[in-house]
């Protein structure tokens, strides 16, 4: 009877002694679960950032494409401009390319891998021509041109399209063929601005070399000589250039106070075809309306020319002469 409470009171020892490692275990289990909570946050959010990094990459080629379809405006002017195109202004080689760009969406097709652009801004005695080569962003040529007389003298300041004139043209022009010609290897020039220069080829404005054009010149007198109007060169380059830039490549002139000039020559132009026509109008108006008139008056004119001449003819006194007048 008295062992019986004695295992009781064991078993109730022995489970009470238990559950203080049970707890700690428990306690154990959720420190541990609550560290790594954490970490398997942590470990699931770090793609995300991942996944928001990489996907603009394929972006990337679209946006490539456009930025290399788009051509001499922009590009070409970026190489010059890396390269310092010995002088030339951005601005004044920007304006060439848009003049290229629209006679080419006028129709007019020319060569793409040169362009030869003229700055007469620029005084005589300072190298003014560039001719490039658009497709390795290279300069070819940079040396001295005339100007015509009839632009001014080391500056020149007055362009027209007028033959006779003897003043040089501005705006785009298409190079031809060469020839043989009193000054020389010569290349002919085609304007291509209605007004402005397309009556290069009837004033004979082409491109050949000159013995004015030279730094001996224009150390000697303050300037280069000039021309009638043509660009003309170095005769020690002019044969190399021209052969460069033949065969319909595209040559761009400029000025910076070119555009009142222009237009001035433009309407003188225009003044001077309009005037020609109403002449010409007025004087088939007046020989057709009048020729009847014209003959009658002639033959009036006639009589009393007849008439004045005998009245002064010497008076007659030999009898003989008497005799005739009288039987006449």
């Amino acid at each position: 009877m008295m062992g019986k409470p004695t295992s009781v009171d064991t078993s109730f020892a022995l489970g009470k002694a238990l559950r203080l490692p049970s707890a700690l275990l428990v306690l154990v289990l959720v420190a541990l679960y609550s560290a790594n909570a954490p970490q398997a946050s942590t470990a699931q959010s770090v793609p995300q950032p991942q996944a928001a990094v990489t996907a603009p990459a394929p972006a990337a080629p679209a946006v490539a494409p456009e930025a290399s379809t788009e051509t001499s405006a922009t590009a070409v002017p970026a190489v010059f401009s890396r390269n310092r195109a010995q002088g030339l202004s951005p601005k004044v080689l920007a304006m060439a390319l848009d003049a290229v760009s629209a006679a080419r969406a006028r129709g007019i097709s020319g060569r793409d891998d040169r362009l030869t652009v003229i700055d007469y801004s620029l005084p005589s005695t300072q190298p003014r021509i560039w001719v490039l080569d658009t497709e390795r962003g290279k300069v070819l040529y940079h040396g001295l041109v005339a100007h015509g007389a009839g632009s001014g003298d080391k500056y020149a300041s007055h362009f027209s399209n007028v033959n006779d004139s003897r003043a040089t043209s501005l705006g785009l022009f298409l190079t031809g063929d060469t020839y043989e010609g009193g000054n020389g290897y010569s290349l002919k020039l085609r304007g291509l601005d209605p007004g402005v220069n397309d009556l290069a080829e009837m004033r004979h404005i082409v491109m050949h070399g000159a013995w004015y054009v030279s730094d001996e010149h224009a150390r000697q007198f303050g300037m280069i000589g000039r021309s009638w109007g043509c660009p003309a060169l170095a005769q020690t380059d002019a044969q190399s250039v021209i052969d460069t830039i033949k065969g319909g490549t595209f040559v761009y002139s400029y000025a910076a106070s070119a555009a009142p000039s222009v237009l001035r020559a433009s309407y003188r132009t225009t003044s001077v075809g309009k005037r020609a026509l109403r002449a010409s109008s007025r004087t088939s108006s007046v020989t057709r309306h009048s020729s009847s008139r014209s003959r009658a008056a002639v033959s009036r004119h006639k009589a009393k020319r007849a008439v004045t001449r005998i009245a002064k003819a010497p008076a007659r006194t030999s009898p003989a002469f008497r005799t005739t007048r009288a039987t006449r």
